[in-house]
């Protein structure tokens, strides 16, 4: 008897427009994307590949060749100190990670050109030093998923 209620359950979800979080149902438009990028190996335009393929995007290799092309005009990580100790010692730094982009198909623009960013914070501490280098790997890399998950929300809502 449990079968048929979980059968009924999922229906329902699915109905609904529920999805698994990360996973958002690409429109035509943006199915087969050709990236435009200025470095291909950022943090964010890994993080943009792979989501685009879980979801069932198939990038194209050529521009001529896609449905739309998403041009990463603007992919920034900067990274300030916040607080210092009374030895002048950075004891706490602010990372903000910054994307502009924008999505065309033929000469019709999808989506205007637009800035996201995220920000973190961490403590520092001159002894742990190979520690919050890896700290700061750490936030960069996650700062870039949170980005490219926010740009996957926008391709999805076309």
């Amino acid at each position: 008897m449990r079968v048929p209620g979980a059968a009924a359950a999922a229906l329902l979800l699915g109905a609904c427009g529920f999805h698994l979080q990360g996973r958002a149902p690409l429109p035509d438009p943006v199915k087969t994307p050709y990236l435009e990028v200025p470095d291909r190996q950022s943090d964010f335009v890994q993080s943009l590949r792979r989501a685009l393929l879980s979801n069932g995007a198939h990038l194209a290799r050529e521009k001529g060749q896609a449905s739309a092309v998403v041009s990463i005009v603007k992919d920034n990580l900067t990274r300030r100190v916040v607080s210092v100790s009374a030895t002048n010692q950075p004891k706490q730094y602010e990372v903000t990670y910054t994307v502009g982009f924008s999505v065309t198909a033929g000469d019709k623009e999808l989506l205007p050109q637009q800035e996201l960013s995220a920000t973190r914070t961490y403590s520092f501490d001159e002894r742990l030093l190979l520690a919050k280098g890896h700290e700061d790997d750490v936030l960069r890399a996650d700062m870039a998923r949170d980005l490219a998950d926010m740009v996957m929300r926008r391709l999805a809502s076309l």
